[in-house]
């Protein structure tokens, strides 16, 4: 029988191990590294729990968690705030089970509200679930003229029209130019920004696996940026900001045209456009770039409340929020913002 055990945060050696399991095991995303668990607890200070499963001495399952608590928006476990993946992932069933035991029992031990997991697969058809996002996955072919021909034409067309309008993209040394653009993209849409300092600690910690790609003007203006994770031969643009400018100027389609080139350049298989709400625009906009709907699967152990949380944009309860929050200065939301934003994962 596995036995589980919690990852001690102070423990490099079994990190390692951790991180060995997770690169070697087929149902393990980024979301799934080890050092999640540092970001979760120095940027967000959020209680971390990250389980991992051992047989015969070797790790054949991890489950990562961390606990958020909210007055606002409830207490929960999760499996992982801020990641749109998460859950179990494990060689085999008795050990994806034994971790899931272990986090029902260590849910009801804190007394959340809730347990969530995230998770590409379903595991449990009889769990209460979420069924309002979705994420884009598609192969990216070894010839750059073949993924250009695979976008459908009218997004194509615009890809060309960010080319003839002389746009440039940049692989940034740090974070600057993207953080400007991402918390004006967010207020703009109703919705605090993350610090700064996390999307700094992001590039700090997973080195070559994250970076940030700004896309100018001919004249030099930044008008558009995405901080992208690479995990195994995936690229995964994460977050994203732009300028009201872009849109006239094609730059987000010729900033994601210009990620999946460079992917194809590296020779990465797949794209991962990310999760999007059913019904929104970033939904519209991947469809329209030739990618199919894969539903997420979120699902969920409830303790202490009857159905299953809606912190979300879609919930109409949180749509007079959004109003005060865009009338908000930016400076204040910048400094506002990421000490609700904390608890929204």
């Amino acid at each position: 029988m596995p036995t589980i055990h919690r990852l001690d945060p102070r423990d490099a050696a079994t990190a390692r191990r951790w991180d060995e399991f997770v690169f070697a095991c087929p149902k393990a995303t980024f979301f799934h590294r080890s050092a999640w668990q540092r970001l979760m607890r120095s940027v967000f200070r959020h209680e971390t729990h990250f389980l991992f499963s051992e047989s015969g001495g070797r790790i054949d399952g991890v489950l990562p968690l961390a606990r958020v608590r909210s007055l606002l928006f409830g207490h929960a476990l999760v499996s992982l705030p801020f990641a749109v993946y998460g859950g179990v992932a494990a060689d085999h069933e008795p050990a994806a089970q034994a971790l899931e035991h272990e986090a029902q029992q260590l849910a009801q031990r804190l007394g959340v509200e809730h347990l969530e997991l995230r998770q590409l697969e379903p595991r449990h058809p009889d769990w209460p679930r979420q069924d309002l996002y979705v994420t884009f996955r598609k192969p990216i072919a070894p010839d750059e003229e073949a993924n250009l021909l695979a976008i459908p034409r009218k997004q194509r067309a615009m890809v060309r029209k960010g080319i003839q309008r002389g746009l440039q993209a940049h692989l940034d040394d740090g974070v600057e130019r993207f953080f400007a653009l991402y918390a004006d993209n967010v207020h703009r849409h109703g919705t605090p920004a993350l610090p700064k300092r996390y999307f700094q600690a992001l590039r700090d910690t997973f080195g070559p696996d994250c970076d940030v790609l700004t896309v100018t003007t001919a004249e030099g203006r930044p008008v558009s940026s995405v901080l992208s994770f690479y995990f195994r031969d995936e690229v995964l643009p994460y977050y994203a900001g732009d300028a009201e400018a872009a849109r006239e100027l094609a730059a987000n389609d010729f900033k994601y045209w210009e990620l999946m080139r460079r992917a194809c350049a590296k020779g990465l298989k797949t794209f991962d456009y990310g999760r999007s709400k059913q019904g929104t625009g970033s939904y519209a906009f991947k469809k329209n770039w030739g990618f199919e709907p894969q539903p997420l699967h979120y699902e969920y152990r409830l303790y202490k409340r009857d159905a299953v949380p809606q912190n979300n944009p879609a919930n109409a309860k949180f749509r007079l929020m959004i109003e005060a929050w865009r009338r908000l200065p930016l400076a204040v939301a910048n400094w506002l913002g990421p000490h609700i934003v904390r608890n929204l994962g």
